[in-house]
């Protein structure tokens, strides 16, 4: 956590300073996009009010620790921010034809906001028809996962264990365990998963 009575303006220990002009204008933007006031900005940042306040006036430069904090807040990263092209995100709702098909077949996965660059998360609503199944090779990948069912019915195998979990079940495990999805009912099994960090 930040010092709030220490200056934003801080050493930069070698990395090159924000210019504070161009900082100044893009937090503004973000912080507008996003609907929310500068003490708001500030108390998720842990810097003071007054700070967020200079660095919009562009009276002062914020160190680039001071210049993270703000930014995770929105959840972008300091190489975007900084980007010729920057342009912050502003899609927030998806509708059904706007999320991105990633697989079809026997297991239908639709990704969502998926066109967001700095996503932490990877929500996706999944169809797995009668046999769908994500492989005989368990999968395996960093992170964690969760989800609900929406429709019918899926086996699931973590490691060691399997169950068959139905409409209003859930599930959350490290990703690291090998698991597999698999349905071997006679109707569609719909899930609405999350994964931290996204997989892709």
């Amino acid at each position: 956590m930040i010092n709030k009575n220490a200056s934003v303006v801080e050493p930069s220990s070698g990395e090159p300073s924000p210019n504070s002009a161009e900082v100044g204008s893009r937090v503004r933007r973000l912080r507008q996009i996003y609907g929310i006031s500068q003490r708001e900005l500030a108390k998720q940042a842990g810097v003071t009010n007054g700070a967020i306040s200079m660095i919009e006036q562009n009276r002062v430069s914020p160190s680039v620790a001071s210049l993270k904090k703000i930014l995770e807040v929105f959840g972008l990263a300091l190489a975007d921010f900084f980007a010729d092209e920057f342009e912050p995100e502003k899609k927030i709702f998806f509708r059904a034809h706007e999320m991105n098909r990633i697989s079809d077949g026997l297991v239908v996965l639709r990704q969502i906001g998926g066109q967001i660059s700095s996503r932490r998360m990877q929500v996706l609503h999944e169809t797995y028809v009668p046999g769908g199944d994500t492989g005989p090779d368990m999968l395996t990948h960093e992170g964690e996962e969760a989800g609900v069912i929406v429709r019918g019915t899926i086996e699931l195998t973590v490691g060691s264990q399997s169950e068959v979990l139905g409409a209003g079940d859930g599930y959350y495990f490290s990703s690291r365990i090998p698991h597999r999805f698999r349905n071997i009912d006679s109707e569609d099994c719909e899930i609405v998963s999350s994964c931290t960090p996204p997989t892709f």
